[in-house]
Protein backbone atom coordinates (compact mmCIF):
# COMPACT_ATOMS: atom_id res chain seq x y z
CA UNK A 1 0.00 0.00 0.00
CA UNK A 2 1.61 2.90 -1.19
CA UNK A 3 1.29 6.53 1.19
CA UNK A 4 2.72 9.08 -1.76
CA UNK A 5 1.30 11.88 -1.38
CA UNK A 6 0.99 15.05 -3.87
CA UNK A 7 3.50 17.27 -4.12
CA UNK A 8 3.03 20.88 -2.27
CA UNK A 9 1.36 23.16 -4.87
CA UNK A 10 3.05 26.29 -6.61
CA UNK A 11 1.16 28.01 -3.92
CA UNK A 12 2.13 26.76 -1.03
CA UNK A 13 5.40 26.55 -2.37
CA UNK A 14 5.70 30.60 -2.61
CA UNK A 15 4.16 31.35 0.32
CA UNK A 16 6.55 28.91 2.13
CA UNK A 17 9.69 30.85 -0.18
CA UNK A 18 8.58 34.10 1.19
CA UNK A 19 8.53 33.51 4.93
CA UNK A 20 11.28 31.33 4.51
CA UNK A 21 13.43 34.23 3.34
CA UNK A 22 12.12 36.14 5.75
CA UNK A 23 13.10 33.94 8.43
CA UNK A 24 16.92 34.55 7.55
CA UNK A 25 16.92 37.70 6.61
CA UNK A 26 15.14 38.86 10.20
CA UNK A 27 18.55 37.28 11.48
CA UNK A 28 20.72 39.49 9.21
CA UNK A 29 21.87 36.13 7.32
CA UNK A 30 23.13 35.62 3.99
CA UNK A 31 21.08 33.05 3.68
CA UNK A 32 20.89 29.19 4.88
CA UNK A 33 23.45 26.87 5.89
CA UNK A 34 22.37 22.93 4.93
CA UNK A 35 24.67 20.20 5.53
CA UNK A 36 22.04 17.55 5.58
CA UNK A 37 20.08 17.29 2.14
CA UNK A 38 19.66 14.58 -0.33
CA UNK A 39 20.73 14.45 -3.59
CA UNK A 40 21.18 11.18 -5.47
CA UNK A 41 21.15 9.44 -8.94
CA UNK A 42 17.24 8.86 -10.18
CA UNK A 43 16.95 5.27 -9.98
CA UNK A 44 18.37 5.17 -6.41
CA UNK A 45 16.05 7.94 -5.28
CA UNK A 46 13.11 6.17 -6.79
CA UNK A 47 13.96 3.36 -4.93
CA UNK A 48 14.13 5.49 -1.42
CA UNK A 49 11.02 7.25 -2.08
CA UNK A 50 9.56 4.40 -2.79
CA UNK A 51 10.59 3.08 0.77
CA UNK A 52 9.09 5.44 2.57
CA UNK A 53 5.89 5.03 0.50
CA UNK A 54 5.76 1.85 1.73
CA UNK A 55 6.17 2.57 5.22
CA UNK A 56 9.19 0.60 5.33
CA UNK A 57 10.83 -1.20 8.47
CA UNK A 58 13.19 1.06 9.13
CA UNK A 59 10.98 4.40 8.99
CA UNK A 60 8.04 2.34 10.52
CA UNK A 61 5.61 5.09 10.12
CA UNK A 62 3.28 7.04 7.50
CA UNK A 63 6.12 9.10 5.25
CA UNK A 64 5.06 11.26 2.67
CA UNK A 65 7.48 12.97 0.76
CA UNK A 66 7.13 16.73 0.90
CA UNK A 67 9.20 17.81 -2.31
CA UNK A 68 8.72 15.22 -4.79
CA UNK A 69 9.69 16.75 -7.79
CA UNK A 70 12.78 16.27 -10.21
CA UNK A 71 16.16 16.68 -9.43
CA UNK A 72 15.96 20.67 -11.38
CA UNK A 73 12.66 21.66 -10.29
CA UNK A 74 14.46 20.67 -6.66
CA UNK A 75 17.30 22.39 -7.25
CA UNK A 76 15.25 25.42 -8.12
CA UNK A 77 12.95 24.98 -4.69
CA UNK A 78 15.73 24.95 -2.40
CA UNK A 79 17.55 27.73 -3.87
CA UNK A 80 14.56 30.10 -3.75
CA UNK A 81 14.52 29.29 -0.14
CA UNK A 82 17.61 30.61 0.11
CA UNK A 83 20.15 27.86 0.94
CA UNK A 84 23.39 28.60 -0.20
CA UNK A 85 25.25 25.67 0.23
CA UNK A 86 23.56 22.62 0.98
CA UNK A 87 25.21 18.62 0.26
CA UNK A 88 23.96 15.75 -1.77
CA UNK A 89 24.10 13.00 0.77
CA UNK A 90 24.56 9.14 -0.55
CA UNK A 91 24.91 6.30 1.16
CA UNK A 92 25.27 2.22 -0.15
CA UNK A 93 22.91 -0.27 1.22
CA UNK A 94 25.14 -2.91 0.17
CA UNK A 95 28.98 -3.61 -1.60
CA UNK A 96 29.85 -2.63 -5.24
CA UNK A 97 27.75 0.84 -4.54
CA UNK A 98 29.66 3.49 -2.69
CA UNK A 99 32.52 3.91 -5.38
CA UNK A 100 29.66 4.53 -8.59
CA UNK A 101 27.81 7.24 -5.93
CA UNK A 102 30.85 8.59 -5.42
CA UNK A 103 31.41 8.92 -8.96
CA UNK A 104 27.73 10.23 -9.89
CA UNK A 105 28.32 12.74 -6.87
CA UNK A 106 31.57 14.43 -7.87
CA UNK A 107 29.77 14.75 -11.12
CA UNK A 108 26.98 16.43 -9.75
CA UNK A 109 28.65 18.72 -7.58
CA UNK A 110 31.27 19.52 -10.73
CA UNK A 111 27.76 21.03 -12.54
CA UNK A 112 25.70 22.31 -8.85
CA UNK A 113 28.86 24.40 -7.61
CA UNK A 114 26.76 25.41 -4.38
CA UNK A 115 26.71 22.02 -3.35
CA UNK A 116 29.16 20.52 -1.63
CA UNK A 117 31.06 17.48 -3.05
CA UNK A 118 29.78 14.45 -1.54
CA UNK A 119 31.10 10.96 -0.99
CA UNK A 120 30.59 8.02 1.02
CA UNK A 121 31.88 4.46 1.86
CA UNK A 122 30.94 0.71 2.31
CA UNK A 123 32.79 -1.86 4.70
CA UNK A 124 34.59 -3.96 1.39
CA UNK A 125 38.12 -4.57 -0.12
CA UNK A 126 39.19 -1.43 -1.96
CA UNK A 127 37.01 1.11 0.20
CA UNK A 128 40.34 2.28 1.70
CA UNK A 129 41.47 3.41 -2.32
CA UNK A 130 38.09 4.37 -4.09
CA UNK A 131 37.72 7.27 -0.06
CA UNK A 132 41.41 8.22 -1.17
CA UNK A 133 40.45 9.25 -4.77
CA UNK A 134 37.02 10.74 -3.59
CA UNK A 135 39.22 13.02 -1.12
CA UNK A 136 42.25 13.65 -4.37
CA UNK A 137 38.96 14.62 -6.17
CA UNK A 138 37.97 17.32 -3.96
CA UNK A 139 35.42 15.73 -1.77
CA UNK A 140 34.30 18.26 0.92
CA UNK A 141 31.75 15.74 3.74
CA UNK A 142 31.15 12.33 3.67
CA UNK A 143 27.63 10.06 4.38
CA UNK A 144 27.59 6.89 6.61
CA UNK A 145 24.29 5.49 7.29
CA UNK A 146 25.11 2.56 9.72
CA UNK A 147 21.77 2.30 9.67
CA UNK A 148 20.49 1.51 6.19
CA UNK A 149 24.04 0.13 5.22
CA UNK A 150 23.90 -2.26 8.50
CA UNK A 151 27.41 -2.51 9.15
CA UNK A 152 29.23 -1.58 11.95
CA UNK A 153 31.43 1.64 11.99
CA UNK A 154 34.55 -0.83 13.90
CA UNK A 155 34.79 -3.03 10.89
CA UNK A 156 38.30 -3.65 10.22
CA UNK A 157 37.60 -3.01 6.50
CA UNK A 158 36.86 0.74 7.36
CA UNK A 159 40.08 1.03 9.33
CA UNK A 160 41.86 2.37 6.55
CA UNK A 161 38.47 4.62 5.54
CA UNK A 162 38.51 6.58 8.84
CA UNK A 163 42.36 6.93 9.11
CA UNK A 164 42.40 8.68 5.44
CA UNK A 165 39.19 11.08 6.57
CA UNK A 166 40.84 12.02 10.18
CA UNK A 167 43.82 13.02 7.96
CA UNK A 168 42.37 14.74 5.53
CA UNK A 169 40.00 16.24 8.38
CA UNK A 170 37.10 15.98 5.70
CA UNK A 171 33.58 15.89 7.88
CA UNK A 172 31.32 12.45 8.00
CA UNK A 173 27.63 13.45 8.25
CA UNK A 174 26.95 9.92 10.30
CA UNK A 175 23.15 8.18 10.51
CA UNK A 176 24.58 6.51 14.22
CA UNK A 177 21.62 7.13 16.58
CA UNK A 178 18.40 4.64 16.44
CA UNK A 179 16.18 6.34 15.26
CA UNK A 180 13.61 5.99 13.48
CA UNK A 181 14.09 2.46 13.85
CA UNK A 182 17.05 0.64 16.05
CA UNK A 183 19.38 -0.90 13.82
CA UNK A 184 21.84 -3.65 14.81
CA UNK A 185 25.06 -0.93 15.03
CA UNK A 186 23.17 1.61 15.97
CA UNK A 187 23.44 3.85 19.24
CA UNK A 188 26.39 5.55 20.96
CA UNK A 189 28.78 2.78 22.28
CA UNK A 190 29.99 1.59 18.34
CA UNK A 191 30.68 5.60 17.79
CA UNK A 192 32.28 5.96 21.35
CA UNK A 193 34.40 2.65 20.32
CA UNK A 194 35.31 4.35 17.46
CA UNK A 195 36.20 8.13 18.63
CA UNK A 196 38.75 6.13 21.13
CA UNK A 197 40.78 4.80 18.22
CA UNK A 198 40.45 8.23 16.12
CA UNK A 199 39.93 10.72 18.44
CA UNK A 200 40.05 13.35 15.78
CA UNK A 201 37.79 12.17 13.50
CA UNK A 202 35.53 15.07 12.36
CA UNK A 203 31.72 13.53 12.40
CA UNK A 204 28.52 15.18 12.20
CA UNK A 205 25.86 13.19 14.29
CA UNK A 206 23.29 13.45 12.40
CA UNK A 207 19.62 13.85 13.62
CA UNK A 208 21.08 15.47 17.07
CA UNK A 209 22.11 11.39 17.45
CA UNK A 210 18.18 10.78 18.04
CA UNK A 211 16.95 8.89 20.43
CA UNK A 212 20.33 9.24 22.31
CA UNK A 213 20.49 12.62 22.30
CA UNK A 214 21.85 12.79 25.86
CA UNK A 215 25.29 10.43 25.22
CA UNK A 216 25.97 12.15 21.68
CA UNK A 217 26.19 15.25 23.35
CA UNK A 218 28.21 13.73 25.94
CA UNK A 219 30.63 12.30 23.06
CA UNK A 220 30.72 16.22 21.63
CA UNK A 221 31.70 17.13 25.14
CA UNK A 222 34.47 14.72 24.75
CA UNK A 223 35.54 14.91 21.42
CA UNK A 224 36.03 18.76 20.14
CA UNK A 225 35.51 17.09 16.41
CA UNK A 226 32.66 15.96 16.96
CA UNK A 227 29.66 17.83 15.60
CA UNK A 228 25.93 17.33 15.55
CA UNK A 229 23.42 18.24 12.94
CA UNK A 230 19.60 19.07 13.96
CA UNK A 231 18.13 17.16 10.95
CA UNK A 232 14.12 16.47 11.74
CA UNK A 233 15.26 17.14 15.40
CA UNK A 234 12.64 19.45 17.65
CA UNK A 235 10.15 18.94 15.12
CA UNK A 236 6.65 18.29 16.05
CA UNK A 237 6.53 15.37 13.77
CA UNK A 238 9.93 13.86 16.11
CA UNK A 239 9.13 15.41 19.25
CA UNK A 240 6.04 13.29 19.28
CA UNK A 241 8.29 9.81 19.24
CA UNK A 242 11.04 10.59 20.57
CA UNK A 243 11.65 13.98 22.10
CA UNK A 244 14.80 16.27 22.97
CA UNK A 245 14.98 16.04 26.85
CA UNK A 246 14.44 19.51 28.16
CA UNK A 247 16.82 19.67 30.90
CA UNK A 248 19.80 19.24 27.66
CA UNK A 249 18.56 22.33 26.66
CA UNK A 250 21.25 24.17 28.09
CA UNK A 251 23.94 21.71 26.41
CA UNK A 252 22.80 23.39 23.05
CA UNK A 253 24.21 26.46 24.16
CA UNK A 254 27.23 25.00 25.92
CA UNK A 255 27.79 23.65 22.29
CA UNK A 256 26.43 26.54 20.11
CA UNK A 257 30.31 26.66 17.35
CA UNK A 258 29.23 22.51 17.15
CA UNK A 259 25.75 22.51 15.99
CA UNK A 260 24.73 22.86 12.06
CA UNK A 261 21.08 22.97 10.56
CA UNK A 262 20.17 20.23 8.77
CA UNK A 263 17.17 19.41 6.88
CA UNK A 264 16.54 16.18 5.44
CA UNK A 265 15.27 17.92 2.21
CA UNK A 266 14.10 16.82 -0.15
CA UNK A 267 12.68 13.54 2.21
CA UNK A 268 11.11 15.13 5.08
CA UNK A 269 6.98 14.73 5.95
CA UNK A 270 6.55 18.37 6.59
CA UNK A 271 7.75 21.86 5.27
CA UNK A 272 11.45 22.89 5.10
CA UNK A 273 9.83 25.72 6.91
CA UNK A 274 8.85 23.93 9.94
CA UNK A 275 12.45 22.44 10.76
CA UNK A 276 13.57 26.34 11.06
CA UNK A 277 10.94 26.98 12.89
CA UNK A 278 11.51 24.16 15.18
CA UNK A 279 15.36 25.47 15.74
CA UNK A 280 14.05 28.94 16.28
CA UNK A 281 11.02 27.74 19.11
CA UNK A 282 13.79 26.59 21.28
CA UNK A 283 14.42 29.98 22.49
CA UNK A 284 17.68 30.06 22.62
CA UNK A 285 18.69 33.50 21.38
CA UNK A 286 19.07 34.37 17.91
CA UNK A 287 23.24 34.26 18.06
CA UNK A 288 22.59 30.27 18.42
CA UNK A 289 20.00 30.50 15.77
CA UNK A 290 22.22 32.00 13.76
CA UNK A 291 25.38 29.78 14.04
CA UNK A 292 23.38 26.94 13.35
CA UNK A 293 21.53 28.41 10.42
CA UNK A 294 24.83 29.55 9.04
CA UNK A 295 27.91 30.84 10.88
CA UNK A 296 28.70 26.88 11.33
CA UNK A 297 28.50 25.42 8.30
CA UNK A 298 30.30 28.16 6.64
CA UNK A 299 33.38 28.40 9.24
CA UNK A 300 34.20 24.65 9.02
CA UNK A 301 33.91 24.57 4.95
CA UNK A 302 34.96 27.91 4.24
Amino acid sequence: MSHAEPPRSDAELLDETERIVAFWTELSLPGLFDVHTHFMPKNVMDKVWSYFDSAGPLTGSVWPISYRFAEEQRLEVIRGFGVRRFTSMIYPHKPSMAAWLNSWSADFAARTPDCLQTATFYPEDGATEYVEQALTNGARIFKSHIQVGNYSPNDPLLDGVWGAISDAQVPVVIHCGSGPAPGTHTGPEPIAALLQRFPTLPLIIAHMGMPEYSDFLDLADRYRNVRLDTTMAFTDFSEAGAPFPEHERPRLLELQDRILFGSDFPNIPYPYLHALQAVSRLDLGDDWVRSVCWGNGAALFG
